[in-house]
């Protein structure tokens, strides 16, 4: 009997890790955010954030918005959102960073003014509305570079001047070699107008 005993509290162990997961899976929150943002020198640019939660949207919801540099170092929170936002009061972001979510309609994207190159880093959005507080951990790198030419070439026309080019080029050689044809022609035309010295001595 002692024996049968074991044997179940053995069994009850070690299905336990994979009860813990069937929990946490049953709780999870899934996050998704943008891999990779690009944004201009002095140009507002807006961080995206989405969020599905299992259990209703309640007021312990929160939202937190931490920052690691490009170089590396240690993370830091920039924003942190319960009820209403409350955005950094020290640190490179102080007055830079502001609140575009709506935790209604699982948003909790964030929007920072005035951009710089010293910005360049990863930003991680992280999202708790208990009792889901398991989630995926997605990264948003971001970089900051200064605007170039106004004019940008989009791929419609890349691919326009690809297959309009060579025909351009065609067309243009055509016609310069029509050009020195009819030049040609004409010269010979004019040569054969003359008279020869042979019948310019006789007269």
């Amino acid at each position: 009997m002692a024996l049968c005993q074991r044997q179940l509290i053995w069994f009850f162990i070690s299905l336990f890790p994979y009860l813990n997961i069937c929990v946490c899976n049953a709780l999870s929150l899934e996050i998704k955010a943008s891999p990779k943002v690009r944004a201009f020198i002095g140009e507002q640019v807006s961080l995206k954030c989405s969020f599905k939660s299992s259990s209703p949207i309640t007021e312990s919801l929160t939202v937190d918005w931490t920052y690691r540099p490009l170089a590396g170092g240690q993370m830091e929170t920039i924003f942190h959102y319960q009820s209403v936002p409350y955005p950094a009061t020290v640190g490179k972001f102080k007055d830079r960073i502001s609140w575009i979510g709506n935790v209604a309609r699982g948003d909790a994207s964030v929007a920072i003014e005035s951009p710089v190159m010293s910005d360049n880093g990863t930003f991680i959005c992280s999202v708790k509305n208990p009792p889901d507080v398991y989630h995926n951990i997605p990264q948003t790198v971001l970089i900051v570079t200064e605007r170039g030419l106004s004019f940008q070439l989009t791929s419609a026309v890349l691919l326009s001047i690809l297959v309009f080019l060579p025909s351009i080029i065609v067309v243009v050689l055509l016609l310069v070699r029509m050009g020195r044809k009819f030049g040609v022609l004409k010269e010979k035309k004019k040569s054969g107008c003359k008279k020869s010295s042979i019948e310019v001595s006789d007269e």
